[in-house]
């Protein structure tokens, strides 16, 4: 066998799946989780504003144009709802953090999302339909009745439900990059997989390695003659 294979698999299995995925959308919370990528620096959350959550949940395909478009007007209207609505899909976003990163290790932490994820579930009368993606895919979605804002984050508790139910959580990890707070799915056939982007994460990684490498071995070895 080839010396190089194994790496050449090893480099195969860690490779991003593509990201408008059927997986990648169906994981949905951890896409959400992911947007406070930048924090503690406000202007890096992705969810700064109620208008750029609403944007966020649009571009997922969480909610379709024109209900944006009708949240956004109602934002105008009611900007203390939406306020709260944009408090309480943080406080969402919390939960649903430290479910991917020791939910798999801790028990009270699974429970404390199941909590969370219930809450939301329990708060909102709506209809559950099937539509098409804009990609041709069908999806589910909900749409509620009544409060405008109570059925925003419908969609992510509802990703992140199917994760627990699928006991996928083993399989939820943080980055290894102690620089990256990204959260990811490892669909690896291995399971090994460290880096959230291996283009990212992973080659500076490699990249650090050879630097502390070539620190031990400054100069090259010479032949013995």
């Amino acid at each position: 066998m080839n010396p190089a294979t194994p790496a050449l698999n090893r480099r195969a299995e860690e490779r991003e799946p593509p990201a408008r995925s059927a997986a990648s959308r169906s994981r949905l919370w951890l896409d959400f989780v992911n947007t406070d990528i930048s924090t503690p620096t406000p202007r890096g959350d992705l969810v700064r504003s109620f208008e750029a959550l609403l944007s966020w949940l649009s571009s997922r395909g969480a909610i379709d144009e024109e209900r944006a478009a009708g949240i956004a007007r109602r934002a105008k209207l009611q900007p203390a709802a939406a306020a709260a609505s944009l408090v309480d899909a943080r406080r969402v976003r919390a939960s649903l953090r430290a479910l991917a990163e020791r939910g798999a290790l801790s028990q009270r932490i699974q429970d404390d999302a199941v909590v969370e994820i219930n809450r939301v579930l329990g708060r909102s009368a709506g209809t559950r339909r099937v539509d098409r993606h804009t990609d041709g895919s069908l999806v589910r979605a909900f749409v509620p009745t009544g409060d405008a804002f109570a059925g925003l984050m419908i969609p992510i508790v509802e990703s992140a439900a199917d994760s627990l139910v699928s006991e996928e959580l083993p399989r939820v990890r943080r980055c290894a990059d102690p620089t990256c707070q990204r959260v990811f799915y490892d669909a690896t056939r291995n399971g090994l997989r460290r880096w959230c982007d291996m283009g990212t994460c992973g080659n500076r990684a490699k990249a650090a390695r050879h630097r502390a490498k070539s620190k031990l071995h400054p100069f090259p070895e010479l032949p013995e003659r």
